[in-house]
């Protein structure tokens, strides 16, 4: 027995064992096993054993779940925890609506195609290739096949991560790209406008006609195929994304949800005012849209339309819809929002957290707890404020956050 252990420690030690070595092992033996999965979707076996040979996961990832270590959840994107001001910054915006003005020039031709077979401005297009990769200057810091592949095995949504695998190698297999270039972000986006590889195959145009969908290389079919994500997921032509208004001096703040739709006229009779002096048509006053005020009663307030919640699809934060739908406005006309954003201060994450966790307690909260101050956290934070006796603004902040603690 001790003649078994000895041998035994002297293994250990020779070859180096470590506990990550054994998980890495188990790693490459729960790649293997997706060969049947990878086949039956159209990869070849060469691709296959090329692609994964020497594959490792990528344990620095966020949003994993490792034994031995705490729990982390996705980082805290800049568009939950940063104030509108920060996030829609007036500088970023110019800086990018001029550009966007010269490759509404440079790339007239396809835009106005595809904009005139999608319905989709072009502007949005560019303005969403702006948000997304900087228009393709900024390089993206992931290799895509070992971030899903870490994701499948160790994340938190592991189902859909090992299908965006398989996909991922199905791409690879095409040789539409090479894994070089095939670069991404922590969560596995990938190209000049940012697509998960599901995504890729659902809205994917060649428009340039070359045989293949590059979104990597191709301007007109990355732009193409960000047009076509948004008609997939219902954009109407001819509508805007969004109207500022001056708020009506007796808004209800707790009614900004998604759910509390009115046409554009009933809201403009109930007191909104159109920024400007804005006259809008009868077909746009006919339009229905939900109130949003990013920043609770404090700053600009909008009339959202369906356009803005198909935006939202793309990325599901107001401030990202906002960025994109004022970009997209920028390159056309240089005025910055009518209402200035107030010095409102960010909440953190872990705080935002215990008053959903307390808003849920009373009732007045239904969605998920994420620390982040989306359209049904303020209006939950509204209604408890109303029922608490205090200043009704629906927004985070430490007297809320005290009156809920105390109420526990």
């Amino acid at each position: 027995m001790m003649r078994r252990a000895l041998i035994a420690a002297v293994i250990v030690v020779t070859c180096g064992w470590s506990p990550a070595r054994a998980a890495d092992a188990a790693f490459t033996q729960f790649i293997a096993s997706l060969w049947p999965e990878a086949q039956a979707a159209g990869v070849s076996r060469a691709t296959f054993e090329q692609q994964t040979r020497g594959l490792e996961p990528d344990y620095r990832l966020p949003d994993l779940i490792l034994p031995g270590r705490p729990a982390t959840g996705a980082p805290s994107q800049a568009e939950f925890v940063q104030v509108p001001a920060d996030y829609v910054r007036d500088a970023s915006i110019a800086r990018l609506a001029s550009e966007g003005q010269r490759l509404l020039q440079k790339y007239n031709s396809a835009l106005t195609e595809i904009e005139k077979k999608s319905g989709v401005p072009a502007t949005v297009m560019l303005a969403i290739w702006g948000r997304e990769t900087d228009y393709g200057r900024y390089t993206l810091p992931y290799d895509l096949v070992r971030v899903l592949a870490t994701q499948a095995y160790v994340g938190r949504r592991k189902d859909t991560y090992r299908n965006e695998f398989i996909l991922s190698l199905k791409i690879l297999d095409e040789g539409v790209v090479t894994r070089k270039d095939m670069r991404s972000s922590w969560a596995g986006a990938t190209g000049l406008t940012q697509f998960l590889p599901s995504e890729y195959y659902k809205h994917g145009v060649d428009f340039d006609g070359d045989g293949r969908i590059d979104i990597w290389h191709s301007v007109p079919d990355a732009l193409a195929s960000a047009a076509q994500q948004l008609v997939n997921k219902g954009w109407q032509s001819g509508v805007r994304w969004a109207y500022e208004v001056q708020a009506s001096a007796k808004v209800d703040c707790t009614t900004g949800v998604p759910e509390v739709t009115k046409p554009i006229g009933q809201w403009l009779r109930e007191g909104f005012v159109p920024v400007r002096g804005q006259k809008l048509s009868a077909a746009e006053q006919a339009q229905p849209a939900s109130l949003l005020q990013p920043e609770g009663t404090y700053g600009p307030s909008f009339l959202t339309t369906k356009n803005y919640f198909v935006i939202k699809e793309y990325n599901f934060s107001d401030l990202y819809v906002l960025f994109v739908g004022h970009l997209s406005d920028r390159m056309t006309s240089p005025l910055p929002f009518a209402t200035p954003w107030s010095a409102s201060k960010q909440m953190r994450t872990k705080d935002v957290e215990t008053m959903q966790r307390g808003l849920t307690r009373a009732g007045l909260y239904k969605d998920k707890i994420d620390g982040k101050a989306g359209m049904q956290t303020r209006a939950a934070l509204g209604a408890y404020q109303k029922s608490a006796g205090l200043k009704v603004d629906c927004w985070p902040n430490e007297e809320v956050l005290r009156s809920i603690q105390a109420a526990r």
